[in-house]
């Protein structure tokens, strides 16, 4: 059962409840008010009408504040029982005692069927209506059970979409941490990398200076101990050749010594041994007539040699060693 069958059967059991009150009422209308009229003064016979419509009345306010309070779940207590009751036996008395009267059981029977129906109606729409309520409130609570585990499904969905949220941002975000972290591990020994690379490149470029420095400090050396030995050797060969020189010097002044020391002689010496002697003579400074004396020639031809040994001749370089012509 759901909210619109109890809906549908609380309309019906209002409808049917309304239809027999108000049958019973206009019943209880038209059998009532000609006894009450038969019982009261003939000047007061228009208040006839009124005593069943007050009991009726009295039915209808039972009816309806006996639904109001069982659609609200509440309980009136002794004297809402005591009302009904009351009504309903006053109802039921009114409508047959003209019938019991006259001692018609028939109209006895016939007229108690309305007020009866009223009462037991009234009785069972009270049950009716408690039960509906009874239901209506289980249905509520059980709507309200399955609202409540409808929303703590969703919390819990919610909740477990949050915390898978969570987690996926958790995830996310300590992937992109070791993600950065890696970059960062690997951007760091590239940098330690190219820092080595670098270190090394420089030690190799200070190994390649430092061995191009020795490498010119060495060729340096060797210029410096060849430009060394160069000049030991020149300045031995120049020594060398100094002593070799004053050697010659000294073995063509004894030479020259050895020809100068001779006595004037009476006959020519031979040309290359005259001129050996005049060379000689003009290298010592003797003169010209000493000269001619010790080879035999005569003064002009030694004058003439010691112009040719002192100088130029015709742009000819003149031999002092005596020995060319």
């Amino acid at each position: 059962m759901n909210a619109v069958h109890i809906r549908s059967a609380e309309r019906a059991l209002s409808a049917g409840t309304w239809l027999i009150v108000a049958g019973a009422m206009l019943y209880s209308i038209l059998t009532v008010t000609p006894l009450a009229s038969a019982h009261t003064p003939d000047k007061w016979d228009w208040t006839a009408p009124i005593l069943p419509l007050v009991v009726d009345a009295a039915v209808v306010i039972v009816v309806r504040l006996d639904a109001v309070l069982a659609r609200l779940g509440g309980d009136g207590g002794r004297w809402p029982i005591v009302l009904r009751w009351m009504t309903g036996c006053m109802t039921l008395a009114l409508n047959v005692a003209d019938s019991a009267l006259k001692n018609d059981l028939v109209g006895v029977a016939v007229h108690a069927v309305a007020p009866l129906l009223l009462i037991v109606t009234a009785e069972t729409g009270l049950a009716y209506r408690r039960a509906i309520t009874a239901a209506v409130l289980a249905l509520e609570v059980k709507q309200q059970a399955e609202r409540e585990a409808r929303e703590r499904a969703a919390n819990e969905r919610r909740e477990e979409t949050a915390r898978r949220a969570r987690e996926e941002r958790e995830h996310a975000a300590a992937l992109a941490r070791e993600q950065r972290e890696h970059e960062t591990r690997m951007a760091r020994e590239q940098t330690e990398r190219e820092a080595a690379a670098r270190r090394e490149e420089r030690e190799r470029e200070q190994a390649r200076a430092e061995a191009e420095q020795e490498s010119r400090e060495r060729s340096q050396r060797e210029r410096e101990q060849r430009e060394r030995e160069r000049e030991r050797r020149e300045r031995e060969a120049a020594e060398h050749a100094e002593r070799e020189q004053r050697e010659r010097a000294k073995q063509e002044r004894r030479e020259r010594a050895a020809l100068l020391e001779g006595l004037p002689v009476n006959t020519k010496l031979p040309e290359d041994h005259a001129r050996r002697i005049v060379a000689a003579a003009v290298a010592e400074g003797v003169s010209v007539r000493r000269a001619a004396d010790l080879c035999g020639w005569s003064v002009g031809w030694v004058s003439t040699r010691y112009a040719e040994l002192r100088g130029p001749v015709n742009g000819v370089p003149v031999d002092l060693t005596g020995t060319g012509r």
